[in-house]
């Protein structure tokens, strides 16, 4: 299997990822693929549906490199108690070059599952609390433009449009399948894992 990252405005973006029931070997080959496009990408953090995936899975690694900082797999996350507020600049790596101010909880407790169906439970803050709730946005079909006030998204318009444009272009000439194509292989994953 190739993974690769999907971008805005295609349609998995906006759609609720499922529910994982079951891990095999096949999906923890696509956890290790969506580190190495994280990775390549200069991210730090990447959800299943980015890659085309419409399951509840997410990796993160706050430090961006392989061999740095801490790798977090979660499956199926929750985020419980929200505290604070802090507003910082985040990008995206379907939404290439564009980044806005959003405000977010500052601190968080997430509840999730790791690769081997253990839980994880954490309280959360900084960085990989912005990454966590992020990802968890892109699980619940939402982009971080969302969260952003009217006019701060004002600023995106462009660049949304640019690559909306693009994406349309592309189903035009054929290299993207047209929006009912690419829901209709959602369910594929969500018969085997959902």
């Amino acid at each position: 299997m190739s993974l690769s990252i999907v971008y805005y405005p295609h349609p998995i973006l906006r759609y609720p990822s499922k529910t994982i029931r079951r891990v095999d070997r096949e999906l923890k080959n696509v956890v290790d693929e969506m580190f190495d496009l994280m990775y390549s990408h200069n991210g730090v953090g990447l959800a299943a549906n980015q890659v085309d995936i419409p399951l509840r899975i997410f990796v993160a690694n706050p430090a961006g490199k392989r061999g740095e900082g801490e790798e977090l797999v979660c499956i199926n996350p929750e985020l419980n108690f929200p505290k604070g507020s802090e507003g910082d600049r985040e990008g995206c790596l379907s939404l290439p070059e564009l980044s806005g101010m959003v405000k977010r909880p500052e601190r968080i407790q997430l509840s999730a599952y790791d690769l081997a169906g253990n839980p994880i439970e954490r309280k959360l803050d900084g960085l990989l609390s912005r990454i966590v709730q992020h990802e968890i946005d892109h699980l619940n079909g939402l982009y971080f433009f969302d969260r952003m006030s009217d006019d701060d998204r004002g600023e995106l318009t462009q660049g949304l449009e640019e690559l909306e444009s693009d994406f349309r272009a592309r189903q035009a000439s054929g290299s993207i399948p047209d929006n009912e194509e690419l829901v209709a292989r959602l369910a594929e994953w969500e018969t085997r894992y959902a």
